[in-house]
């Protein structure tokens, strides 16, 4: 398998309405978050498609899709990348090698969804069992970089259903004066869900930091809960 047959799936499957859109919704315009990226035009459940019968794709061919300009290439490696890490017969250190393969590649790891796709299954997944390694998590959310910080928040997923809110509520504390809106919706949307899990924990935060949360934040932060007590907690 090679990293070339897996762009000619990918292009076999490219949609030139998607191709001049993507450019748009993902914002690569000049000065934009995701300036200069380039689409094929291929729609995510193709690529899941595509990331399933080259799952077996060698480490040096998935160097290869990370590094191209196009963007599907990406997050099919990452999607690739995924599979992997959950394939059964993985020993623990089989999960190691591709937890830190995942944290050296993530300068190529450059735009939300390819953030979202990967950063919760990979890195999230690894750390549930493994408390004393969660320091990672730090040092990426106070990386300058937007989307290691993105990753630093996502990661937290699998901690929450797990029951470990520790890390969402560090994250969110620091993260809350943070100028960018992907950064706020992150932290809702993650707060969102310790709320699924422990509400209280949630009311807390909200009762101590409300009045201070980004509006988007605080949005998707209260999202599931009943229209009155949204309402109330908007009103602070």
């Amino acid at each position: 398998m090679k990293m070339k047959d897996v762009e000619a799936a990918l292009r076999q499957h490219s949609n030139a309405e998607k191709a001049a859109f993507f450019p748009k919704f993902f914002k690569s315009g000049p000065g934009e978050y995701g300036e200069g990226d380039k689409f094929l035009g291929v729609v995510v459940p193709d690529q899941r498609k595509i990331a399933g019968q080259y799952k077996q794709l060698p480490r040096g061919e998935i160097i290869k899709l990370l590094n191209s300009p196009w963007h599907e290439c990406r997050l099919t490696a990452l999607l690739i990348l995924v599979k992997q890490y959950e394939q059964k017969g993985r020993t623990e250190q089989d999960q190691k090698e591709i937890v830190d393969f995942y944290l050296q590649q993530l300068d190529h790891v450059n735009n939300w969804d390819l953030v979202d796709c990967s950063a919760h299954k990979i890195l999230g997944a690894w750390l549930i069992e493994k408390p004393a390694e969660r320091r990672v998590l730090k040092k990426l959310r106070r990386s300058p970089d937007i989307w290691r910080k993105r990753v630093s928040v996502i990661a937290t997923l699998p901690l929450i259903k797990s029951g470990s809110m520790e890390e969402i509520l560090l994250a969110a504390e620091e993260l809350l004066d943070h100028p960018h809106d992907l950064i706020h919706k992150a932290v809702g949307w993650m707060l969102r869900e310790m709320g699924k899990v422990e509400p209280a924990a949630l009311r807390g935060f909200l009762s101590q930091y409300a009045s201070e949360m980004p509006r988007t934040m605080l949005r998707y932060a209260i999202e599931k809960l009943e229209p009155a007590e949204r309402k109330s907690w908007l009103s602070k």
